[in-house]
């Protein structure tokens, strides 16, 4: 009896031990139809933390195509429906920087240049940080 449970216990825990898969977003259709934006934020920090996962990793190739992803979805952005005020004065600034980071990211991650890899991942994280849904009370520090 203790020899069918040990194996199987053993298949049960490790099974729950095993890191989760990532699920790969699928692209977005280019057919110009508007999104909610809350869907686009969270999309979007979706791939930036997959970014940076990658970059860890040195998975250049995956690199590569969450910045393509990351430009896809910030175009998706600057065309968002249900923008929150807060955000709506920002907006557009904000995902075209987010757009430009996300090329050089791209050029980066090509290239293999950890350190422009490393610029343009940070400047990511700082503009998707700008568009949350909430703000937090009290003063921000301060971004270069």
């Amino acid at each position: 009896m203790t020899r069918i449970l040990f194996p199987g216990t053993l298949v049960l825990v490790l099974g729950c031990a095993a890191p989760a898969e990532r699920v790969p977003l699928r692209p977005l259709p280019e057919n110009g139809q508007v999104l909610p934006y809350a869907e686009l934020l969270t999309r979007v920090r979706a791939q930036a933390s997959a970014a940076n996962e990658a970059f860890y990793l040195d998975h250049w190739i995956d690199l590569e195509d969450m910045a393509k992803g990351i430009e896809q979805t910030s175009r998706f952005l600057s065309k968002a429906e249900e923008v929150p005020a807060k955000n709506r004065k920002i907006l557009k600034e904000v995902t075209d920087d987010l757009a430009a980071n996300a090329k050089k990211l791209r050029d980066a991650a090509a290239t293999h240049s950890v350190k422009d890899a490393t610029v343009a991942l940070q400047q990511i994280i700082f503009k998707v940080r700008d568009l949350r849904l909430t703000e937090e009370s009290g003063p921000q520090p301060k971004k270069d």
